[in-house]
């Protein structure tokens, strides 16, 4: 049995937790090493205290379970097949009777949980995450290579980009191409939904790419991330096409200034609330308080959104291990949006940037 299956296997026997249920694709594949997204069909992992984890997945994806490294046992049901009463027979034959059950309390929906608690009336449901997030949160040596590797494919995709800013090109344009190139490099998803925006658009922080064509003296904000072996990167860069107004260069000058303090102020031991206010009160003090609406950064990793999450409110300290973004922003309808994000790892001593593009303003003629 792996670690990562014995770390859950301890918690359940310190909590007398009979039989966690594990059905995010994230989590699956942490525990596993099987990535699989089912859509609407069931994915999930049984585990135990003492007994051997069990696998279940539609029939059709068995094999795939088995090439990933999976050597335990696999209950595959058809699209005929009610998987919960095969579930339910499989843990007949390893626990004696259900009292404590440990589901994904923020993944699974309401109709599995009903057909749970049909199959287990007397248990008491306990929330399993906040134990996978603490083991996620923190990344061994072979996750990290893997998160290198994607960073590096996004610093490409941003190099891409930047390639292919031309008056009249839409920001449709510019994403096909840069998704075309990695596709290119074998990889075949990316962590979101590419953003390429221009002008005021890059002033909505989750714009939508679409049909506006880039103009001199527009910025280009490129966000984007590339998953390599089920690992994702993160990046942001705005760069200008044309000369830009003295109040664009000011705010693009203020969220640089925030992010570069903010990795300066990253370091072990350090509370996710201090960097996160290093970089804000930065904006503040600039009088741009107003226009950065979201978190500094998110942890990273399986998931594009993990813990832990930079906030002002978060006393959280870092450690050794942690893999997170830093991504101040100001958005200022009708003016300008810059964003700026690295992927960022803390080492025994302080932190590495993981993504590498240059920072300081690419001015495209």
């Amino acid at each position: 049995m792996n670690q990562r299956l014995k770390n859950m296997s301890e918690w359940m026997n310190e909590n007398q937790i009979d039989i966690s249920i594990i059905t995010s694709t994230e989590n699956v594949f942490y525990l596993s090493g099987f990535y699989s997204d089912p859509h609407e069909r069931l994915l999930a992992l049984a585990l135990f205290q003492q007994e051997e984890p069990i696998l279940i997945c539609p029939a059709m994806e068995t094999e795939d379970a088995k090439a990933s490294g999976w050597t335990y046992e696999i209950i595959g049901y058809s699209d005929v097949e009610n998987p919960w009463e095969m579930i339910r027979k499989a843990i007949d034959k390893r626990v004696n009777k259900v009292t404590k059950l440990a589901i994904e309390k923020e993944h699974m929906n309401v109709e599995r949980y009903e057909a749970l608690t049909s199959l287990f009336p007397e248990a008491a449901f306990v929330s399993a995450e906040e134990r996978l997030r603490k083991l996620r949160m923190i990344k061994d040596e072979k996750e990290i290579s893997k998160i290198r590797e994607a960073c590096a494919l996004a610093d490409y995709a941003v190099e891409v980009g930047c390639s292919e800013i031309q008056e009249g090109k839409t920001e449709l344009d510019i994403l096909a191409v840069i998704e075309y190139e990695l596709k290119k490099k074998g990889i075949t998803q990316m962590s979101f939904a590419t953003m390429v925006l221009t002008g005021t658009n890059g002033a909505s922080p989750h714009g939508t790419p679409g049909l506006t064509k880039i103009k001199k003296g527009d910025f280009v904000l490129f966000d984007l991330g590339v998953v390599v072996d089920g690992y994702c990167s993160d990046i942001t860069r705005t760069v200008a096409y044309g000369d830009i107004s003295n109040q664009q260069q000011e705010i693009y000058d203020t969220v640089l200034k925030a992010q570069l303090a903010a990795i300066d102020a990253s370091k072990p031991g350090a509370a996710c609330s201090n960097v996160d206010l290093t970089a804000r009160n930065i904006i503040r003090d600039a009088g741009y308080g107003d226009y950065f609406p979201h978190r500094l950064g998110h942890g990273l990793g399986i998931g594009v959104h993990e813990y832990p999450s930079l906030t002002e409110t978060n006393s959280l300290l870092l450690e050794k291990g942690m893999v997170y973004t830093i991504e101040p922003g100001i958005y200022v309808p009708n003016i300008a949006g810059v964003r700026i994000e690295d992927d960022i790892l803390v080492t025994a001593d302080g932190v590495e940037v993981l993504t590498k593009f240059p920072k300081e303003l690419q001015m495209i003629k």
